[in-house]
């Protein structure tokens, strides 16, 4: 993937992993679009940076993803990355009273929107590049989020057919795996002790730059190249307490 001279389509790019992607590929000479459900927070992104262009859209609701897609089939046909970034984290359990109706939401925005974007999207002859955001967890669940884990772990099988699907039309998929960062993420301050989104930005950057397509960031990096054993001991240190 080139870094520079891009038009990209960053989802749920106004905060965390998102907002630290806008942000970097602004710097390295992209022009970049951001969508996201809050107009305010779209808004405070625009202020911070003038160039990016923004677009209202709630990714849960498949006529908004339809919409979005039309508006930039019409406005910027030019466009030729796609980040699948937007996610949402809820701490359940499956004895709570509205488990279901919670796990059906982060399984529209988790799964549902970046799958149906993707179908969208490669429809336009610009698109190059398809990136997903996935997380470590896709390889070792954390059972206090256990539908988050679930959606990453789907959402990380489908990038990796993806990426054999699409070598036919020659667009790149490109996997970041983050592991847990200091976002707010399933709620304001749970992640408070993890690395930086400005640390883990600067590392995968560099991977880009190998032309690496799985980029990974401390415990996700030891994740992705662990034997199932490891993973399993990994999964049982997690919730010894």
């Amino acid at each position: 993937m080139n870094l520079s001279n891009n038009k990209i389509l960053i989802t749920g790019g106004a905060s965390g992993i998102g907002l630290g992607l806008t942000q970097r590929f602004i710097e390295e000479n992209n022009t970049v679009i951001i969508c996201g459900r809050r107009e305010t927070a779209l808004n405070e992104v625009a202020a911070r940076f003038p160039s990016v262009i923004t677009k209202v859209c709630d990714l849960a609701v498949e006529a908004e993803r339809i919409t979005l897609y039309e508006w930039i089939q019409e406005n910027h046909s030019d466009l030729n990355v796609l980040i699948n970034n937007a996610g949402i984290q809820k701490w359940v359990s499956v004895t709570d009273a509205d488990f279901y109706e919670s796990a059906k939401t982060e399984i529209s925005t988790n799964i549902e929107a970046p799958l149906h974007l993707t179908s969208l999207f490669i429809n336009l002859k610009s698109l190059t590049t398809v990136m997903n955001v996935t997380s470590g967890l896709a390889f070792s669940p954390f059972a206090k989020v256990p539908v988050y884990s679930a959606t990453k772990a789907f959402f990380r099988s489908f990038t990796l057919s993806l990426r054999h699907l699409l070598q036919s039309k020659n667009i790149e998929v490109i996997e970041i795996i983050p592991p847990a960062l200091n976002t707010d993420l399933g709620a304001v301050g749970l992640h408070d002790g993890h690395p930086s989104v400005s640390s883990f930005i600067e590392y995968i950057f560099e991977q880009l730059k190998e032309g690496k397509t799985e980029l990974t960031f401390g415990t996700s990096e030891t994740r992705l190249n662990a034997s199932a054993a490891e993973l399993k001991q990994h999964f049982n240190a997690l919730h010894s307490n």
